[in-house]
């Protein structure tokens, strides 16, 4: 299946932002709200795939790019290229790149983590936020601290901050470390063989494994960036309770920072919730968006 197949009628662009290019993914009208869908680790803009079409069918002007250091974008060397206000300044450019001075903004694991800053940082060019399992960054030590558990579980933070070592164990077998992570996590069948070639294809881009691990290697000098701060904007978390990864608690500690926030608990879905509840997820995307 090509890529324009799997998301009919849509546009494959290359958009300048804070010096570097961004591959992404456009479609609906050009004159739709726009909304920008932030993917998380280890996908790119495929994992927004079951939600393009039907957010463009609704009337909204969707953008997914891969993000800095994925796929087909641009790979910055360095550490420093991969803070989180750098981050942010790349969704910020997008928008400017499409003429949009307003826009909402939907994330994922990562992609999370930055939608929770972009709405703090940035409310006069955020209109509304929706996050999907990722974590306020400034609640993360406070919930560990009361639920410990959360630490083990985070343990791979730890071990993407090592250089080298997690490139050559990641890499190892056709990225087997990554597809198996991928798969234990999420309910079965969830990925295909053929949706996990498309992954290996995105990992094994030149320089892109050690850019997605940079976006962990960054966190100790974004510490001053990630302090807590009430949220103006209205922020919709949709959290799959079954993440063996985050707690389904850091759904409400996000919350906490929020004027006007909602949480949907999906008891059944995994980490990969977008993925595994696809109708539900875009019905709440939706709503909220539009």
């Amino acid at each position: 299946m090509a890529e324009k197949d799997a998301v009919p009628e849509s546009e494959f662009l290359r958009l300048r932002t804070n010096d570097v290019e961004l591959h992404t993914v456009a479609a609906g009208p050009r004159d739709g709200p726009l909304v920008v869908l932030l993917h998380g680790f280890p996908e790119f803009w495929w994992g927004w795939r079951r939600q393009i079409g039907p957010l463009a069918a609704a009337g909204l002007r969707v953008v997914a790019p891969d993000q800095r250091g994925y796929n087909l974008s641009d790979k910055p060397g360095g550490v420093q290229s991969y803070g989180i206000d750098m981050l942010a300044d790349d969704v910020l450019g997008l928008a400017d790149a499409l003429g949009r001075k307003r826009f909402a903004v939907v994330g994922h694991d990562w992609g999370a983590v930055l939608a929770w800053h972009l709405a703090a940082r940035n409310p006069e060019r955020v209109e509304r936020a929706v996050v999907l399992n990722g974590p306020h960054p400034a609640t993360m030590r406070a919930h560990t601290l009361r639920n410990p558990f959360q630490a083990f579980r985070s343990w791979y933070v730890g071990f993407f901050q090592i250089p080298l070592l997690p490139e050559r164990m990641l890499r190892t077998a056709d990225f087997a470390a990554l597809r198996g992570a991928m798969a234990v996590t999420a309910r079965p069948g969830t990925f295909s063989e053929e949706e996990f070639a498309r992954y290996r294809a995105a990992w094994a881009q030149p320089g892109a494994l050690t850019a997605m691990l940079n976006w962990y290697r960054a966190l100790p000098m974004s510490a001053g960036s990630l302090r807590p701060g009430r949220i103006r904007v209205p922020v919709r978390v949709i959290w799959g309770d079954r993440d063996s990864a985050l707690d389904a608690g850091l759904a409400e500690a996000g919350l906490s920072l929020c004027d006007r926030g909602e949480v949907f608990h999906i008891p059944a879905a995994t980490h990969w919730v977008q993925h595994e509840e696809a109708e539900r997820v875009n019905r709440l995307l939706g709503d909220f968006v539009t």
